[in-house]
């Protein structure tokens, strides 16, 4: 198999197949099976019933059952409908679908990434993506530099080009970024800072492979992480603070902060557990499960960036996310405007700091 083609727009995405020898003459849904797995047979099956898939030169009405051929030309569609829909509390959330820009010049595009909003086109998330978007509007092709959760609000870099996106790109894979994340935890601990070290790893297999496995630094699971954290602010049983991840592991900041005692608010893997979180994916919640989240997704904003860029070192600091802010206004007694200034003096103090 080899993939001609391949387009995304803000109402479709199509992608373009050519059948390999090691395909031929096995049914249709089986063959899409093999590329599309966040895709359910029952599913494919009502995609070809509905003609969202075509074989070139087969003008008939095409079934799950029909072989393909070496050599067939493929054509996947998918519409931009309510696939990519979230709900919380049984209700649809209405999700932000607008980026902020930060920072734009002819080669790159920083901004602030909404939550919800992946990063780029992946699994069933084709539409609602930060490249998607600025390539529609931009009328050419966006590059993702790097990446930050669907959940995960904040600081975003775009490339408009391969050359800029692939120095920018080098400077993340050879951990040369500083980066600073502000979050909401459950915690009663004091004000502090503290250091962590936990090495980080999968250990499940299957589906349950997405939760990510902390072990003593002194293990030989898992890999090495490292994670500054500081507490700005503990009220009623919540602390709100700054992460500085210095490695990029996977789920590498609510990893440590659970590990040490500060699970994030609406994080349903590590505030909850992974039956906990699969419960959210199948929408069966129940109202308990909602009020032990308290936010549809988890409290963790990308706020600042520090990375080399045209000869200099350049800082790029994002609003906060609205439904964070919303949430502290609720919540705590806290003098946003003062939270903000302590955020941008300790964001600017940590990355002019040796700790790194």
């Amino acid at each position: 198999m080899a993939l001609l083609e391949k387009q995304f727009t803000k109402d479709c995405y199509t992608a373009v197949f050519t059948v390999g020898e090691e395909f031929h003459n096995i049914r249709l849904d089986q063959f899409l099976l093999n590329f599309y797995e966040n895709f359910s047979r029952e599913a494919l099956k009502k995609k070809i019933y509905e003609g969202d898939i075509t074989i070139k030169g087969r003008d008939h009405k095409l079934r799950p059952s029909t072989k393909v051929h070496y050599k067939d030309i493929i054509t996947f569609n998918i519409f931009n409908t309510t696939h990519e829909n979230e709900f919380w509390r049984g209700g649809l959330l209405t999700l932000e679908l607008d980026p902020a820009i930060v920072y734009e010049d002819n080669d790159l595009l920083v901004i602030s990434k909404p939550p919800f909003m992946a990063t780029h086109p992946t699994g069933r998330h084709l539409f609602n993506c930060a490249t998607v978007y600025f390539e529609t509007k931009l009328k050419s092709t966006v590059h993702s530099i790097h990446r930050i959760d669907r959940e995960t609000s904040g600081i975003l870099l775009l490339g408009k080009n391969p050359k800029s996106a692939s120095l920018l790109t080098t400077e993340f894979e050879e951990n040369r970024v500083r980066k600073a994340y502000f979050f909401i935890a459950k915690s009663n601990l004091p004000k502090m800072s503290l250091e962590a070290n936990e090495r980080l790893g999968g250990k499940e297999s299957g589906l349950e492979r997405v939760y990510v496995n902390h072990y003593p630094e002194q293990s030989k699971e898992g890999k090495r992480a490292k994670t500054y954290f500081k507490i700005l602010h503990q009220e009623n049983g919540y602390a709100l603070g700054l992460a500085f991840p210095v490695t990029g592991r996977q789920h590498q900041i609510r990893v440590h902060a659970m590990a040490h005692g500060f699970p994030l608010i609406g994080d349903k893997l590590y505030l909850g557990s992974y039956p906990l979180f699969q419960k959210f994916k199948d929408n069966i919640a129940q109202e308990d499960d909602y009020d032990f989240m308290e936010l549809p997704r988890h409290a963790l904003h990308s706020i600042g960036i520090n990375i080399s860029y045209l000869g200099d070192r350049k800082t790029f600091i994002a609003p906060m996310a609205k439904d964070l802010r919303d949430w502290i206004g609720s919540k705590l007694s806290l003098d946003f405007n003062f939270l903000e200034k302590e955020i941008k003096s300790s964001v600017e103090g940590y990355f002019k700091s040796e700790l790194f």
